[in-house]
């Protein structure tokens, strides 16, 4: 007895360009939800919908009487249904690839199970009338399904041998000296939209007991160090001539995080307007995934060179 995955990974081989784009499809769309999620929040939508998994007591999708906040909300809440469909598309694609990648297999599984984890915690999170930490929350389980993501689509370009180093170990220190730094920033940025004026809602949501400006000051100072680290990542890979594709991955990410930074300060001094907190949120993502993609570049996979398992009209054949 068949599982449904096993019978059509039995009857079908997707290409690797069909493998790259399944994956990247995921990526896409989990940048889609993060900033979807934002306009929720900074249309003042977060509960458009009264309750949860239905909108309101009576009716599983939004009503005339709950507005364009009702319809924003709403219409966030079925983006998951194809975040999910976009999910399930990768998972059937890594699992048909032959021979079976099952350390592929297992990565592309749990991005299925963090959309879950994290779709309740957003039903959770309307229950608590948008609790700031509950958004943060929110917020930062999106983050880890990017970063699983991400691994899922570069790991389709590689093979499944022992990762080898491509730049001399202290540059692969500094990679994840900006992995952990950044990440530090991407969790001080929910302190500072926490303590912020874009509660997500009208009504009188809690926000976090300190001082906004003084939090985003904490943020800027983590900004700049990812900045410092960016500039010298994208200077020793040059002095220790690495290959590329690397100094390119380095060259993105200097790019990005400037621009990001400029859309901060803006934002900062212009009081915050919707439409720039919206442009940073998505610069985080784009950030995110430019230290992912250059972490991962420091070292390789090679390719298996290991012979497809015969199908069993070929083994027919052969046997012929």
């Amino acid at each position: 007895m068949q599982t449904p995955l096993a019978y059509i990974a039995h009857r079908w081989t997707p290409s690797p360009k069909t493998l790259r784009r399944a994956a990247l499809s995921a990526v896409l769309m989990t940048v889609l939800i993060v900033v979807t999620g934002g306009a929720v929040r900074l249309t003042g939508s977060g509960l458009g919908c009264d309750t949860w998994p239905k909108c309101t007591d009576d009716s599983l999708f939004a009503t005339p009487e709950q507005g364009l906040h009702g319809a924003i909300e709403f219409g966030n809440r079925m983006l998951t249904y194809v975040l999910s469909a976009a999910v399930g598309w990768a998972i059937i694609a890594v699992r048909s690839v032959k021979p079976r990648r099952r350390g592929l297999t297992r990565l592309a599984w749990l991005q299925f199970w963090i959309v879950m984890g994290n779709a309740v915690v957003g039903g959770l999170t309307v229950w608590a009338g948008l609790n700031p930490w509950s958004v943060a929350g929110h917020f930062l389980l999106a983050n880890a399904l990017l970063t699983v993501a991400t691994v899922t689509w570069v790991r389709t370009g590689e093979g499944d041998a022992e990762p080898r180093p491509r730049v001399p170990r202290p540059v692969r220190k500094l990679s994840w000296a900006i992995v952990v730094v950044s990440a530090v920033l991407i969790v001080l940025g929910t302190s500072v939209t926490g303590s912020g004026k874009h509660a997500g809602d009208s009504s009188d949501v809690p926000r976090m007991p300190w001082d906004w400006a003084a939090a985003a000051h904490v943020h800027a100072i983590s900004a700049w160090v990812v900045c410092a680290l960016a500039v010298a990542m994208w200077l020793v890979l040059r002095v220790v001539d690495a290959p590329d594709d690397t100094r390119a991955r380095a060259r993105d990410l200097l790019l990005v995080v400037l621009a990001q930074g400029g859309i901060g300060y803006v934002q900062y001094f212009t009081g915050v307007p919707e439409l720039l907190v919206g442009a940073h949120m998505l610069g985080s993502s784009l950030m995110w995934i430019a230290v992912l993609r250059l972490a991962l570049s420091l070292r390789e996979r090679p390719q298996s060179t290991a012979p497809l398992p015969a199908q069993p009209g070929e083994a027919a054949l052969s046997a012929a």
